[in-house]
């Protein structure tokens, strides 16, 4: 019997699909679709609102326990200050002005372990009012090859800490010539205050 009842509702359906133009299968077909896309978007948002819920619930039970409550209100601790300001750090690493021949001397035996021939060079001294500081500006012409240069101006750097290369340019006669004329400009900074450097006392 229920067979019959099926078999009938089939044929009458088939009947009415027959009947209906493509218009209406396409309406009907949008239709079914759209339905079955509002069922899928509701039962997300379902999903969602129950997902929310345990989280309140969660936050609430941690909220409820002390130890937890305070350590999530606590805020993070204060980092902490630098030892040393850098303008500190500056002032200290300043030579004494009183050994700046010396340093001079430095720059000298410097160039001759690099292999450089050294000729006489110009020597300034200043005093930069803002910062505070002493300066003392050599200028040296050296003749070497370009590599020599180079280690020596760097190596000026490694030992005398408050030194700066201000400038170096190169020249060369030739192309194929091996050896290189450079003109180095290196400035210490430096202190009247005794004490105030390791690397400017002799």
């Amino acid at each position: 019997m229920k067979d019959i009842r099926f078999a009938g509702l089939m044929l009458r359906l088939r009947l009415l699909l027959l009947r209906a133009g493509p218009f209406t299968l396409a309406a009907l077909v949008v239709l079914v679709l759209a339905a079955v896309t509002w069922l899928w978007l509701l039962a997300g948002l379902l999903e969602q609102d129950k997902a929310e819920q345990m989280l309140r619930a969660r936050s609430a039970r941690a909220a409820a326990v002390p130890g937890v409550a305070s350590a999530a209100a606590a805020p993070p601790p204060a980092p902490s200050a630098p030892p040393l300001d850098n303008l500190d750090a500056f002032y200290a690493t300043l030579g004494q002005r009183r050994y700046a021949e010396q340093q001079v001397k430095t720059l000298f035996g410097l160039a001759a372990k690099s292999g450089l021939v050294l000729s006489q060079g110009e020597y300034k001294s200043g005093y930069e009012r803002n910062a505070r500081v002493h300066t003392y500006q050599v200028n040296l012409p050296v003749k070497g090859s370009y590599a020599a240069i180079w280690q020596f101006a760097l190596g000026a750097l490694r030992a005398i800490p408050f030194a700066a290369l201000d400038d170096i340019s190169f020249r060369r006669d030739s192309i194929g010539d091996p050896t290189v004329e450079a003109r180095v400009r290196i400035t210490f900074y430096l202190s009247d205050a005794p004490g105030t450097s390791a690397g400017g006392a002799p």
